[in-house]
């Protein structure tokens, strides 16, 4: 991503709606699936906050991370007291079976990611029953402003994504959009509000009370998903699998 965003992650990520939504949801997904015995790796951790938060859930477990940018890996570093280290996910540095589990958030949609090599790569370094949580973008007609700042090339369908995790050999794959009751305000502000390329990241810092009102609808989201009423559509995808 440009420096600048990376600039606005550090800011926000701890109190930013979507940053806690989206880890809310990352951590049911590895309670739900924990994955084999071992460390968890957050590859393609930005400045740290999702490191933190889990590190925080689950003290019990050895985790660290991997970012690209090393600037980017030390603040991480420093904000969670975790090691990250600095790589990149087409080829992690890491020996075969260092993890119990992975989790990615918004990675394999970056235009200098392989979706099919990286994920080639997080099989190579889990163990077998090791756990697989990725975020993703959904819808490409969701493409924005946004977008282009942070180098995200590709967005995806929850077809296409559970096919790609099959695809790379994983088993027990669930595949699920989150955020839908928000999908229509997202739409509206990113092909209405901020149509031009030159418009501001979606990454920025709420009113208070917008923020918490965007964080109690998302929750409720969560709710209706965590009681087997998932919406069929929503702003991100999120993907679970096993490795055999």
């Amino acid at each position: 991503m440009e420096p600048a965003e990376y600039a606005l992650m550090d800011a926000t990520e701890d109190r930013m709606w979507w940053y806690r939504a989206a880890h809310a949801r990352v951590l049911d997904a590895l309670r739900a699936r924990p994955g084999a015995p071992g460390p968890v790796l957050d590859a393609g951790c930005g400045t740290g906050g999702f490191l933190r938060r889990m590190a925080d859930a689950t003290p019990e477990r050895e985790a660290m991370g991997l970012e690209y940018m090393p600037q980017a890996a030390a603040r991480a570093a420093a904000k969670s007291g975790r090691p990250v280290a600095v790589g990149d996910a087409n080829t992690l540095p890491f020996a075969g079976a260092s993890f119990g589990a992975i989790v990615s958030i918004d990675v394999l949609c970056h235009g200098a990611v392989d979706p099919a090599a990286a994920l080639a790569e997080f099989r190579r370094v889990l163990r077998p029953g090791g756990t697989v949580v990725l975020n993703l973008p959904a819808y490409d007609w969701m493409k924005s402003a946004h977008d282009i700042r942070v180098h995200t090339t590709r967005r995806f369908t929850r077809g296409v994504a559970a096919a790609l995790l099959r695809d790379a050999g994983f088993d027990g794959v669930s595949a699920r959009y989150w955020n839908g009751l928000l999908l229509p305000l997202m739409a509206v502000q990113r092909k209405v509000l901020q149509r031009r390329p030159d418009s501001p990241s979606d990454v920025t810092h709420f009113p208070p009370w917008i923020d918490r009102t965007l964080l109690g609808v998302s929750m409720v989201d969560r709710w209706m998903g965590a009681h087997g009423l998932p919406l069929p559509f929503g702003g991100s995808v999120l993907v679970v699998a096993t490795r055999r």
